[in-house]
């Protein structure tokens, strides 16, 4: 892989034609290690790709920095979504992925380039994965989109949420509902993270892909 990205890799064992892919976008301050074990399941059928984010934030890093909650630094942010999107075409050719099943999962700031992702990548992700997060407004209102008509979109969030308001995640379900995408809409008596449930959650809907 020529990407800047340090990530992690590991591919099904049976490797016979064209396989499916996870990419995992991890949250601000943490690194690629976080969300492999959400979907440890998935092992043996898909190559998993976790992605570290290029910004030093302590204790671990970032995709993108912020001006102020619920607005990403513009100019970065645009930056590194090209990034991921050469990285995800790159692995594509790479690893010999099939194309038509490719699902990126995010949580917090990483859910943020997930929906980004699902609303402007070529080839369509058919699955996102948005895990506590939202849609910018320059992303609706300034980005070129495409079709999300056959796109499943799952997007979780706690109800208890103070950094990223759960109402933001409402607003992702209806925002994506909108554009006719197939959302699977799920919220949890819980804070900003990943309960059990959540996970459990997830994983069937990743099942149904």
């Amino acid at each position: 892989m020529r990407s800047p990205f340090t990530f992690t890799h590991t591919a099904p064992a049976a490797a016979d034609g064209k396989q499916p892919a996870l990419f995992l976008l991890h949250g601000m301050g943490s690194h690629e290690g976080d969300l492999p074990q959400l979907v440890s399941d998935f092992k043996e059928t898909h190559h998993i790709f976790s992605l570290r984010g290029p910004v030093v934030h302590p204790p671990g890093y970032a995709f993108f920095t912020i001006e102020e909650e619920g607005k990403p630094d513009r100019q970065v942010f645009d930056k590194i979504l090209v990034y991921i999107q050469s990285f995800i075409r790159e692995a594509i050719q790479e690893y010999n992925l099939d194309s038509e099943r490719l699902t990126v999962i995010g949580f917090s700031q990483g859910a943020v380039l997930a929906q980004a992702l699902g609303l402007t990548l070529i080839p369509a992700l058919q699955g996102v994965v948005a895990l506590s997060g939202y849609v910018p407004e320059f992303v609706k209102s300034d980005y070129a989109k495409q079709s999300v008509e056959k796109q499943q979109v799952f997007i979780s969030h706690g109800d208890y949420d103070y950094i990223v308001p759960s109402q933001w995640g409402a607003e992702s379900k209806d925002y994506f509902e909108s554009l006719g995408a197939n959302v699977t809409f799920k919220t949890y008596t819980d804070g900003h993270g990943v309960t059990p449930e959540n996970q459990q959650d997830l994983v069937e809907f990743l099942r149904t892909l």
